[in-house]
């Protein structure tokens, strides 16, 4: 069984500029490359699960997802990091592309994808951990039984953290010291 860290993408890995879609507006928060290094480096799947609801709104095609998401794994690898892969949802209620215009399981805070990534990687959830910068990234994933997640540049509460690289620090010194 492998454990992994589950990641939102926008505002978890790079700046959430809105429905980002243009290569050229993708830019890395502080540490994060660092952060998803570590988490390679100390033998976790990095598994980004992301809403991407702009395609369904007729934003942006599917296709500038998919460049968006190999831009990054570019970018993370002059870093020495990577993700091992990307699960998107496309989907929301209120879209204009039909194709698109649904309500699905795999859109967060639905689990479809976690579930998909889990039976993907037989991963071990009891020994895995999430980050979102929303609720919605991480509130359902107690069902799954994952160990523990946290939120990404918010504050007021417990599972707070400033940074992708706080939070991996925190889990990091978790397993060190064998909790």
């Amino acid at each position: 069984m492998n454990k992994a860290f589950f990641l939102d993408r926008d505002g978890t890995i790079n700046v959430d500029k809105g429905y980002i879609h243009r290569v050229c507006d993708l830019e890395l928060l502080d540490g994060a490359a660092d952060a998803i290094r570590r988490m390679n480096q100390n033998g976790f799947k990095v598994i980004v699960v992301t809403n991407q609801s702009g395609v369904a709104r007729g934003y942006f095609p599917y296709s500038a997802v998919q460049k968006m998401n190999d831009t990054l794994q570019k970018m993370l690898q002059n870093y020495h990091a990577h993700i091992d892969r990307f699960y998107v949802c496309p989907h929301h209620p209120d879209g204009i592309i039909k194709s698109y215009n649904i309500s699905c399981t795999c859109r967060k805070p639905g689990l479809l994808l976690f579930q998909q990534a889990q039976k993907d990687f037989e991963i071990d959830m009891g020994q895995s951990y999430a980050a979102g910068d929303k609720l919605s990234d991480i509130q359902d994933l107690y069902k799954m039984g994952i160990r523990r997640t946290g939120l990404i540049g918010n504050s007021g509460r417990a599972d707070c953290y400033s940074s992708l690289m706080e939070f991996t620090d925190s889990v990091l010194r978790e397993c060190m010291n064998g909790n």
